[in-house]
């Protein structure tokens, strides 16, 4: 189709592991002899043929394999995956840095790529000359450039060292100033790499809303890797999961990103035991079973900041007319207790006893937590403690926040917190308004 801007069919990398040398001439002379065998002989469509069992082994690695998808015009779309998973040798493909191994790459238009802080400076150079120098690498004219020159500088923020050499700029500094450029050359394509986590959080607030502006006003495409799930789902309007080098998923953002997470979260969500002799316990009692429930409109949908979580548990009481209560603790992965909830104590005969106990939502901080359960004896002895039985990891989510920074704090309570203009005095002057309101 005539707005499709990328058009990636098959594309696969190969690359040989190991050591560049075999360690004696005569093997360094035979694998040469073979590579350009190779290079007559290995068409795609032989490769095809000879598939992996020709490659298969330590020696070689499938770092794509049989990928593809299109980009239309205007779109912003997001690559996410673990590490490995192909993401930056699918951008270095696609501005031809390096050649696949199979498939092909159609595209129409400029491509300007930032994969690396500070692609083509030079560490003696200003940043005054380097922004002419990765300018002209990058396909602008020395008039465009001046044109652009002083939009450049007012963006990366670095007008008090444009005469200092790049060598003495922090990484924040290189990326600032590698990022004005690429975002100034107004490309057909903008592919952006794991660059913008150097950045500070005003940065990235300015970075976001300029590659908005290029693709929402100005039409452009762009490709935005990260592990920065929440400015992928605030910038992108479709994102594509690989996985070991293969498509895993593509479609609508939050559906990818959902599914993402949803794999990868550590679900140690429920423990049941089919007898009390089997359970974890002692001679007062035994857990029969302790589950954590999520609220979660979609069963498929991952544990959020949003997400209220209710923990149930089950236990049989060996003893008559015992005074028992519970106390569940939460911790951070680092240890680090969140908080420490007692139950109400009661009175207790042998048999099963049930408890519940619901984290509301807007709560919790992102991050990886457990539960622990203590039990104990007249509110003051404790006659059983369960460590480590729930095991769980909270996502983030925000809404209309230009922050994509970590977000500080062990918890994030969503309180009541307004502002308001302040009152006018009878004297002329703005006067603030001390009185505070709660919603």
């Amino acid at each position: 189709m005539s707005d499709t801007m990328i058009q990636i069919e098959n594309l696969s990398k190969l690359y040989r592991l190991g050591t560049i040398g075999s360690g004696t001439f005569k093997r360094d002379l035979n694998n040469w002899l073979r590579g350009i065998f190779r290079k007559n002989s290995d068409s795609p469509a032989r490769l095809r043929e000879t598939g992996e069992n020709a490659f298969a082994g330590k020696d070689h690695l499938w770092a794509l394999r049989n990928v593809t998808f299109d980009i239309k015009e205007g779109e912003v779309c997001g690559i996410i995956g673990r590490n490995g998973a192909g993401k930056s040798t699918l951008l270095k493909v696609l501005s031809k840095i390096t050649r696949p191994t199979e498939g092909f790459v159609r595209g129409r238009g400029k491509i300007s790529s930032l994969l690396e802080i500070g692609t083509g400076f030079h560490a003696d150079l200003s940043g005054r000359e380097n922004i002419f120098i990765s300018g002209s690498m990058l396909g602008m004219k020395k008039t465009e450039i001046k044109k652009k020159f002083d939009e450049i500088v007012e963006f990366s923020g670095i007008e008090q060292f444009l005469d200092t050499p790049v060598k003495r700029y922090s990484s924040g500094m290189y990326v600032r100033l590698a990022f004005g450029v690429a975002a100034h050359l107004e490309p057909d394509i903008l592919i952006v790499d794991e660059v913008l986590a150097v950045g500070d959080a005003e940065f990235q607030k300015k970075c976001m809303g300029k590659m908005k502006d290029v693709s929402h006003q100005k039409g452009r495409t762009i490709l935005f890797v990260s592990h920065n799930l929440q400015a992928v789902n605030n910038l992108c309007s479709k994102a594509i999961w690989l996985q070991k080098g293969s498509i895993h998923a593509m479609g609508e953002t939050q559906m990818v990103v959902n599914r993402y997470l949803g794999a990868f979260q550590k679900k140690m969500w429920k423990r049941e035991w089919g007898s009390p002799r089997e359970a974890p316990g002692n001679d007062w009692l035994r857990i029969l079973s302790v589950e954590l429930i999520p609220h979660l409109p979609n069963p498929m949908a991952p544990i959020d900041i949003r997400t209220p979580l209710t923990v149930r548990f089950r236990f049989h009481n060996f003893n008559n007319q015992i005074h028992l209560s519970a106390n569940l603790v939460l911790f951070s992965l680092a240890g680090d207790c969140i908080f420490d909830v007692p139950s109400v104590s009661g009175d207790f005969n042998e048999g099963v006893v049930e408890g519940e106990c619901t984290i509301p939502g807007r709560f919790l901080n992102d991050g990886s937590y457990y539960f622990s359960l203590f039990f104990l004896k007249d509110t003051s002895r404790t006659i059983f403690e369960y460590e480590e039985c729930l095991h769980f990891d909270v996502e983030d989510h925000r809404e209309n926040i230009h922050w994509y920074d970590k977000w500080v704090g062990a918890v994030r309570p969503h309180f009541p917190f307004t502002l308001r203009n302040g009152n006018v005095s009878n004297n002329g002057h703005g006067a603030l308004d001390t009185r505070r309101h709660l919603l």
